[in-house]
């Protein structure tokens, strides 16, 4: 009871306070508002480029009145404030939070300030009079300073060197092993989490993963290759980790490479058909395909008419060297031939026996198929082409070196000289008679060549007419007056004279002008003829003109004929209409038109008749049309149809 009276007093003596110097007594003694900023300054520690990140910090009114955060300045590469929206208003011993970013531009120490511009109101006392005391107050304006600070730092990136790996040759069965080195070039921690290595033969040791590397620091790991098969191989190894380049890799190559052993290129060689008396060299290589040197020490050679060349032994071939020789056959007779050649070497193939194959054969014969050309009968003017084949029926090459032509008319084509037939090959080429007279037309054609028969002679005949001649009759049709969209036809003929005729086509030169009756291509025998029609059908009114063009193979290629006529325009035609007055009172009449006996019809006026008669003038001739009328009152009410008028129209 006695700490509740004290409680009691205490409260009666604010209460006496507060009767004598009134309501804001106490705002006297109160202290201002003040920004107080936790933690005082914010270190962001490494942050990897290209992130942000956020710190938040709290602001406190650790005054007694309220204050405002008018202005937040930010000072700094790379720093900013989120979470705040200014100005921000505290209460006595309110706080709020906000967030400091730092997002580093590249990599090195950053530092700033956060600067908070608040401002707090104090209320101080007036004069003692004896009176109600009348407060007074005044702004405080404070600035509180944040120190931030940061590092931006690279993240961790791979490097490896070498970035790619020979292991060279390596003999089967045995194995050759490489280093490498991983380095952590980046500003931060690396974990390798795979290493991964592909590619037959090849193997990696060394990395124990998961490996972390720090920044700047490396580790090395081993490559071996041991090939289980001769030949180039490859492969690579496959870094994973969580650097910025999250896949390193080395590309690997080795050959696995055998004892020594030769290979000939070409395994064998065919000579083919020589002449006898004539030689035929051919090249042919001995390469050594194995891993170790070989020494050659002999090469004996087997077979009638073959020998070889160009090889001095012994010889010495390191792995993948060449040597290349001549081989020659000069048959001494005719008919097939065999041999070979053992190459002898300390190589796994001791032997390596190349086979020799040939024949001699005799020389080569021409012949002409056909033996000699007819090219019948022939227009001057035009012209003809016939094959002829020539066929080299002997035992070796033969070069046609010349093919002279005799007979103004006949010429060669496709044959370019000198041309070379080997054993039972033949060559086509053509013979062109062009005749520029009538008669007969003969000639020959002289191959000469190194066949047994060196001149062939191919004989040439044909005979020439002369061209025919085409006319049209009569040269001019002449149509008249013809109604505008009306036609009107004649007849004309084409005739062959001298010889036939093979017509092409005809044309005529405006569209108001047809041809019928006549089919092309159309051929016609000398003094033959051939009856064909021409249609006028004016589109305009005046006088037309045009020519009908006939294009044949006659002397006279090209043979026109006159077209005339004249276009009348139609005459016109108007239907006068009148009809007896309605009993009735009505203000006019509506004229009704059809093409059918009793409809339907179609209105023609377009405002009232007044009176008891019209005028069609929208008719076409050749047409029958029916006519009624309605009576229309001042109510416009409007009659039934009156009887009906028909009326025929004259054509044209």
């Amino acid at each position: 009871m006695k700490d509740v009276g004290a409680r009691w007093k205490a409260v009666l003596i604010l209460l006496a306070l507060s009767a004598m110097f009134g309501s804001q007594a106490l705002a006297a003694n109160t202290p201002p508002g003040q920004i107080t900023v936790n933690p005082v300054s914010i270190s962001f520690g490494s942050v990897p480029l290209g992130t942000t990140q956020t710190h938040p910090a709290t602001l406190t009114n650790s005054g007694g009145s309220d204050v405002t955060i008018s202005q937040a300045t930010v000072i700094g590469t790379g720093f900013s404030l989120s979470g705040v929206s200014l100005p921000l208003t505290l209460t006595a011993g309110q706080s709020a939070t906000i967030n400091v970013n730092f997002t580093p531009p590249s990599g090195g120490a950053d530092s700033g300030t956060i600067s908070l511009v608040s401002t707090a109101s104090t209320a101080k006392p007036g004069n003692h009079n004896g009176k109600r005391n009348n407060l007074a107050s005044t702004n405080n304006i404070t600035t509180v300073i944040v120190p931030v600070s940061g590092s931006g730092m690279a993240p961790g990136q791979l490097s490896v060197a070498p970035s790619s790996i020979d292991l060279g040759n390596v003999q089967l069965g045995s194995s050759r092993t490489q280093s490498a080195t991983l380095t952590n070039s980046g500003g931060m921690s690396v974990t390798i989490s795979q290493a991964v290595g592909t590619g037959a033969g090849f193997s990696v040791s060394g990395l124990s993963v998961p490996l972390t590397l720090a920044a700047g620091q490396s580790a090395t790991f081993s490559v071996a290759f041991a090939p289980q098969a001769g030949g180039t191989m490859n492969g690579s190894v496959s870094i994973a980790s969580n650097a910025s380049n999250s896949t390193v890799t080395v590309s690997l190559s080795g050959t696995g490479v055998t004892a020594g052993s030769l290979t000939a290129s070409p395994a064998s060689l065919s000579f083919g058909s020589v002449q006898v008396g004539n030689s035929q060299p051919l090249q042919e290589t001995v390469t050594n395909s194995g891993g170790s040197s070989v020494t050659i020490t002999q090469a004996p050679v087997t077979g009638a008419g073959f020998s070889m060349s160009g090889m001095n032994l012994p010889v010495t071939l390191a792995p993948g060297q060449s040597a290349t020789f001549s081989a020659t056959f000069a048959p001494i007779s005719s008919g097939s031939a065999s041999g070979n050649v053992s190459i002898a070497s300390n190589a796994s193939n001791a032997t390596l026996t190349i086979p020799f194959s040939g024949t001699g054969v005799t020389p080569g014969s021409l012949t002409a198929s056909p033996a000699s050309l007819s090219f019948g009968t022939l227009l001057v003017g035009n012209s003809a082409t016939q094959s002829e084949t020539l066929t080299n029926s002997g035992g070796s090459s033969v070069t046609v070196s010349q093919a002279n032509v005799t007979g103004s008319a006949f010429s060669i084509t496709g044959l370019n000289l000198p041309l070379t037939l080997i054993a039972g090959q033949s060559f086509t080429f053509g013979i062109v008679l062009a005749p520029v007279s009538a008669g007969s037309a003969s000639g020959s054609i002289s191959v000469v060549s190194n066949a047994s028969n060196s001149t062939l002679t191919i004989s040439l005949a044909g005979n020439v007419t002369a061209a025919g001649q085409l006319s049209v009759s009569p040269a001019t049709l002449d149509f008249g007056s013809v109604i505008v969209g009306q036609t009107k036809s004649l007849s004309a003929t084409l005739s062959a004279t001298g010889s036939g005729v093979s017509v092409a086509s005809a044309t005529p030169s405006t569209s108001e002008f047809a041809l019928s009756g006549i089919s092309f291509p159309l051929s016609l025998a000398a003094g033959q003829s051939s009856l064909f029609t021409v249609t006028f059908r004016p589109q305009t009114s005046g006088t037309a003109t045009a020519n009908a063009s006939f294009a044949s193979n006659a002397s006279n290629s090209s043979v026109l004929e006159s077209l005339t006529g004249s276009g009348t325009p139609p005459p016109t035609h108007s239907v006068d209409l009148s009809w007896g007055p309605s009993p009735s009172v009505v203000v006019g009449y509506n004229l009704f038109r059809g093409t059918k006996s009793g409809g339907p019809y179609t209105k023609i006026n377009s405002v009232l008749d007044a009176g008891s008669s019209s005028t069609d003038n929208s008719v076409q001739p050749g047409l029958t049309y029916y006519y009624v009328t309605t009576a229309v009152d001042a109510s416009g009410v409007e009659s039934g149809y009156s009887n009906q008028v028909q009326v025929v129209i004259p054509s044209p």
